[in-house]
């Protein structure tokens, strides 16, 4: 059976204060509410990793991620923070790939191989994040866009190394243009991601791999996406800064 997961991604948001708060009501929340079988990761700016870190309890129901790193271990990169970094604050998880890094940071496909390839070394989970853009989606080569990003950013790994990569599909003409995918659009979307994996590493592979759903998941759609048989879960972005609305979705499975 796959893992299911929902992630928050928080992006650039908080306070260290509000980022503790937050991180308090989500962990109790999850402890009295959420379902046993569901993974939750939680990925707060880096800044405030390693103090949230002890206000998750150690049943590990509740997991942290970094929203990138670094291709290097280490070196003369000013800003930047490396997957050792995120390990030795207590992350297990890295976000790969988002469609906000790829647009406001040109990140390609070749260098998100090699992130994916620093974070694995370094014992981090990926969530590896794909997606098409409004032009893609109307010009319906979609498929081909996101199954090009897939191939050129992580087919080199080994069936190993691929198992402790999880993928997030992120509809970007869906997410803040006032346009919705439906949960079929974002099955069938979750089916060829699937299908693909499934052309390289094998069905079982493909089986195990669990593969979230990132555009515009909140508590009043999230039954219904979850609810479809490719669909292991969500990216959350702003609904993940709201205690009550995100432990919603994580009940929604």
């Amino acid at each position: 059976m796959r893992q299911k997961i929902v992630a928050g991604n928080w992006k650039m948001n908080k306070t260290l204060t509000e980022a503790q708060s937050l991180t308090s009501e989500i962990a109790n929340m999850v402890e009295d509410e959420a379902p046993s079988d569901v993974k939750v990761v939680i990925a707060p700016p880096a800044p405030f990793i390693y103090a949230v870190e002890n206000l998750i309890p150690e049943i590990g129901k509740i997991v942290l991620a970094g929203q990138n790193c670094h291709q290097e271990d280490s070196g003369a990169f000013t800003g930047e923070v490396s997957a050792p970094m995120l390990k030795s604050l207590g992350a297990q998880y890295v976000i790969l790939g988002h469609s906000e890094r790829r647009q406001h940071f040109s990140e390609t496909d070749e260098e998100l191989a090699k992130k994916t390839d620093n974070a694995l070394k370094n014992n981090l989970k990926v969530i590896f994040c794909c997606g098409e853009p409004l032009d893609i989606r109307e010009a319906d080569t979609q498929n081909e866009y996101v199954t090009k990003q897939l191939t050129n950013s992580l087919f080199h790994l080994t069936p190993e190394q691929f198992k402790n990569v999880v993928i997030a599909y992120e509809p970007i003409w869906a997410i803040g243009t006032g346009k919705t995918a439906s949960s079929q659009q974002a099955q069938d979307m979750h089916k060829t991601i699937r299908d693909h994996i499934a052309s390289k590493f094998g069905q079982d592979a493909a089986n195990e791999t669990s593969i979230l759903y990132g555009g515009s998941c909140k508590p009043d759609n999230a039954k219904e996406l979850f609810s479809q048989p490719d669909v292991d879960g969500g990216l959350i972005g702003g609904a993940s800064l709201k205690s009550r609305d995100f432990t919603d979705i994580i009940k929604s499975f």
